[in-house]
């Protein structure tokens, strides 16, 4: 009896090695273009990588990025990030350089996720919050069999194709393609935020598109150096390049109903940072404020 429970117990467990080693565990593919949904090109990227593993979970993170916004990618890639789990796989393609000498590479960050995509500055926010562990660029084996001959489209090609490949854990990153050093990875410039001559500094990265309000760069313990509490009227000033565009003076609150229907506002946004607005109203389209590397602002008590 004792020796058939053994038994028993020994088939169970080898079985149980069994199912792990031929069902891996799947990481998520997330996808971020600008390539809009009016067409097939974001269908036939997630095609790929679903022929190439069908239990696959492929995400979307926004397909809405302006065309050839690299900036505007690099900031939605690093606002969103930080929720998703380690081993998650970006396949990223605002890539207004495809089939260009620009490399296709794979980064590894230090936060353990990969971030598949063109070397193009795209993976700049990314590589500065969460570090950069390494580099891959990648190799010809990893590209769709038979589109050696198409050049303009590596989102499905090369980018979808070697993503669900390492998502699916049918590669390792090693098996990526060589190794790249990692000072050489693209970093686009912009204005950084800081505490300086007793105001905070910083850019405008970013609009919040559905709503008009002003998205800064400016985190929270950057802008405590100014010693601002609620309620405290502020001066700001913002510039496109070296053009004052705006200046105006507005109050620091927790939220918009804390001042009345039109009027300005200085509030923390969902990530901690600081952003302007209008209670039930626009504060980009009221002011023309736009968005980029571009954008400066200076806030002042």
């Amino acid at each position: 009896m004792l020796r058939k429970k053994i038994y028993h117990l020994l088939l169970a467990a080898s079985l149980s090695v069994f199912y792990v080693s031929c069902h891996k565990p799947k990481s998520a593919l997330v996808l971020i273009t600008d390539f809009g949904m009016k067409d097939g090109a974001v269908a036939a990227m997630k095609g790929v990588a679903l022929k190439l593993a069908p239990e696959l979970q492929v995400h979307d993170l926004t397909h809405e990025i302006p065309a050839y916004n690299i900036w505007e990618g690099a900031y939605r890639l690093q606002q969103t990030a930080p929720y998703w789990a380690e081993g998650t796989v970006f396949v990223c393609v605002i890539d207004p350089g495809v089939g260009t000498e620009r490399k296709s590479i794979v980064l590894k960050t230090k936060a353990n996720h990969y971030y598949v995509g063109p070397d193009n500055g795209l993976f700049t926010l990314v590589a500065e919050s969460e570090g950069v562990d390494e580099v891959r660029e990648i190799s010809g084996a990893n590209r769709l069999p038979n589109s050696q001959g198409s050049y303009t489209f590596h989102g499905r090609d090369v980018f979808a194709y070697s993503g669900a490949k390492l998502a699916s854990g049918m590669i390792t990153f090693d098996e990526v393609g060589s190794k790249i050093p990692n000072n050489q990875l693209v970093m686009l410039s912009y204005p950084k935020a800081k505490y300086e001559n007793n105001q905070v500094v910083g850019g405008i990265p970013i609009l919040d598109i559905q709503y008009g309000n002003v998205w800064t760069n400016i985190d929270n313990k950057t802008f405590e150096g100014l010693g601002a509490k609620f309620g405290d009227k502020l001066n700001v000033k913002i510039f496109n390049k070296e053009t004052l565009v705006f200046e105006g003076t507005m109050p620091y609150e927790h939220t918009f109903g804390d001042v009345k229907e039109g009027e300005n506002l200085l509030y923390l946004n969902s990530l901690m940072n600081v952003s302007l607005g209008i209670n039930m109203g626009s504060f980009a389209d009221s002011y023309k404020i736009a968005s980029g590397t571009d954008w400066r602002i200076q806030i002042s008590k």
